[in-house]
């Protein structure tokens, strides 16, 4: 009789992706000798080892490896379409506000997207500092209430004349237009927002066509300039063809407006491009999109007879979301109800580390063991041991469960595609649902091709019960929030090669 072979972790990572077991898995995760690395250099069972889980992970060489790589991209699309315009790449601040994150991408190159007044008061500050050099665009988007058009003023008056007002409604430029200096502006398109009504969300931002020709008119009677046309299309389009179509019209309208605005110079094809964080079997082809859109407004300009635009392209969940991961431990394994998965109990909660599991239908997440990859594996859902909510769970249920290496507790689970609005959205530094204590953070920076590294504590009781207006007692024994791993789960490695980066 033929035995049929378990299905090991490492026999399903193949089969999913072709990856052989050692080298690159993604472009954010390698594995060698056994051993999980961040961006082909960070040891993540050495980090467990060393300094126990959960831990928040933040890699931030590999938001500029995002950065580089676009930029490269976007060179090779120009050269293999003659595009004549340059093309600049923006961070989408708002998806992660960290400065360890927007100061990266401003070393690496990025220009700068803002979406409210605070993170425009953090552009005014860097901008002073040096930090934001003074040749990078700030394009405010967002509906502009009286603090954010304060703060595009007085950035304006302190002497920065790359600060670009997206126009969202007619009364912004009413009010900005009496700014004492000339001013840059642009205006967002609503019709892009949800023209085939796919992105509901996005169909409450921008001008109308009639609205954006009575900007036109206004600007023109003053001493500032209409500079910009920005159409924004939606989130992780992951549909080449649908982004590229519905961009068609936006860009006959940039064409048409240019004709009467001889101003006019970017055009802004909005965020919207897919980060490969959520998926190990992802593909999209940047640099053929990139070229197939450049090729697109090339030819519709020349059919109206307008120079080719400089093109902006403003890059959130791309730039960040894979630059940090969390490792978490699975502290209990519980059976499931008959015919369904068992539970995988970690010691976090899910609602808290990763909120679009909750508020983004089909959130999906790379979660890979650091260990076990020769074990069997077994259809499991995880859940969050720190509440008592329904809701902490993942993958949802209308979603197939996960396959993990078998556990009797004890397994390290690294989770990646984090690095983008999951701190944004559940907050940081302050209570969290059931009181969860944020993980401690260990942050890895490069500088002159060298790695650093710092500890930032993990978050502790009594800071989160003074938010509630508690005064904490003493309490005989510490609250075992973070604990090593456990020395059976992660026992010695093998050695670790000799060109990766020790920290």
């Amino acid at each position: 009789m033929v035995q049929l072979k378990t299905l090991t972790f490492a026999d399903l990572i193949a089969q999913q992706t072709g990856f052989a077991g050692e080298g690159r898995l993604t472009d954010f995760v390698s594995r060698y000798d056994g051993d999980l690395y961040f961006g082909d250099r960070l040891n993540l069972n050495r980090l467990v080892r060393q300094h126990g889980a959960p831990l928040e992970v933040v890699y931030t060489p590999q938001i500029t490896a995002q950065i580089h790589r676009m930029i490269g991209w976007a060179a090779q699309a120009r050269a293999a379409t003659e595009y004549a315009a340059p093309f600049h790449y923006a961070y989408a601040t708002k998806a992660n506000f960290a400065a360890e994150a927007v100061q990266t991408a401003l070393a690496a190159g990025a220009h700068y997207e803002t979406s409210a007044t605070a993170d425009l008061i953090i552009a005014h500050g860097l901008w002073r500092q040096g930090i934001l050099p003074p040749d990078r665009l700030i394009c405010c988007n967002g509906s502009k209430e009286p603090a954010y058009r304060n703060a595009i003023r007085q950035l304006r008056l302190d002497g920065c004349e790359t600060v670009i007002p997206v126009l969202d409604d007619l009364s912004e430029l009413h009010d900005l237009i009496t700014t004492p200096a000339p001013l840059q502006f642009g205006v967002r398109e609503r019709a892009a927002g949800n023209r085939d009504g796919r992105h509901p969300g996005n169909d409450r931002f921008g001008l109308t066509m009639a609205e954006i020709e009575q900007a036109a008119d206004l600007i023109a009677t003053t001493e500032h300039r209409l500079v910009l046309y920005h159409a924004m299309i939606g989130s992780q389009i992951e549909d080449e063809g649908h982004f590229l179509t519905t961009l068609r019209a936006s860009i006959e309208n940039y064409c048409r407006l240019r004709r009467r605005v001889p101003t006019m110079r970017y055009f802004n094809f909005g965020g919207g491009v897919p980060t490969a964080g959520y998926q190990l079997t992802f593909n999209f082809d940047y640099q053929r999109f990139l070229a197939r859109l450049m090729t697109t407004i090339r030819d519709l300009c020349a059919e109206y007879d307008v120079p080719v635009p400089e093109l902006i392209g403003e890059f959130g969940r791309y730039t960040v979301a894979t630059h940090s991961a969390y490792l978490v431990e699975v502290g209990a394994v519980k059976a499931g109800q008959p015919d369904q998965p068992d539970w995988y109990l970690i010691n976090g909660s899910l609602m808290v580390m990763l909120p679009d599991t909750l508020f983004v239908s089909g959130q999906e997440f790379v979660i890979l063991p650091l260990s076990d990859w020769h074990r069997p594996v077994r259809p499991v859902r995880l859940a969050g041991r720190r509440t008592c909510d329904s809701d902490d769970i993942y993958p949802r249920p209308e979603q197939p469960p996960l396959w993990l290496p078998e556990t009797d507790g004890g397994l390290i689970l690294a989770i990646f595609g984090i690095g983008a609005y999951q701190q944004m959205i559940s907050g940081r530094g302050g209570a969290h649902h059931c009181l969860t204590p944020e993980a401690a953070r260990f942050i890895v920076e490069e500088r002159d091709g060298r790695l650093s590294s710092r500890l930032v504590p993990q978050q502790d009781q009594a800071t989160i019960m003074r938010l509630l207006g508690y005064r904490p007692q003493p309490t005989a024994l510490p609250l075992p929030f973070r604990q090593p791993a456990r020395p059976a789960v992660l026992a010695a490695r093998r050695r670790t090669r000799e060109r990766m980066v020790s920290i």
